[in-house]
């Protein structure tokens, strides 16, 4: 039988950088970051989850890998990030509200990660449009790992399942390895 190896699909992230040469009261510039320089050559946690400011994102599952983030270092982890389709604006802001200090918040502003990796599900009956559904997954150099979907994957989900994404689980699977 022959294993078939999922890569991460190449997409260009649009971020915002702070850029102290800039001298405002605002100085971020914007930055480009394609995956190849989010997972070439190294181990990635990904998390992706619905949305900032809502309710599970904000009180367990951001919160959860920050707090396991040195955890996951030690478990050979490079780095740990937290995926959602919203803007740059939207991600720092909440980062800054929730105080995350080491999580990578990473958005994915046009949903285009997301949809190539078949994860975009459509929220409207929340009135949230377009956006991922809950996974995380170990990435090793651009090779897709394990993945830990939520059940329940469907466009107009009733409910906001939090069972596999979190950070005990990864954990515990990086543990096994």
């Amino acid at each position: 039988m022959t294993e078939i190896t999922r890569l991460v699909p190449d997409t260009i992230f649009k971020t915002r950088v702070r850029d102290e040469s800039i001298g405002s009261d605002n100085p971020f510039r914007w930055q480009d970051v394609s995956t190849e320089d989010i997972f070439a050559g190294k181990r990635i946690v990904l998390f992706a989850l619905p949305g900032a400011f809502t309710p599970t994102c904000t009180t367990a599952h951001l919160p959860e890998y920050e707090q396991h983030y040195d955890d996951f270092k030690t478990l050979g982890v490079d780095e740990v990030i937290c995926l959602s389709v919203n803007d740059a604006f939207v991600m720092y802001q909440w980062r800054r509200y929730l105080n995350i200090e080491k999580v990578f918040v990473l958005p994915d502003g046009n949903a285009e990660f997301t949809r190539k990796m078949g994860m975009l599900v459509d929220k409207s009956n929340l009135g949230f449009g377009m956006r991922s559904w809950r996974y995380s997954m170990v990435v090793q150099d651009k090779i897709i790992e394990k993945m830990f979907i939520e059940p329940g994957f469907e466009d107009n989900c009733p409910d906001d399942p939090y069972e596999v994404s979190d950070a005990e689980t990864m954990l515990k699977y990086l543990k096994s390895k």
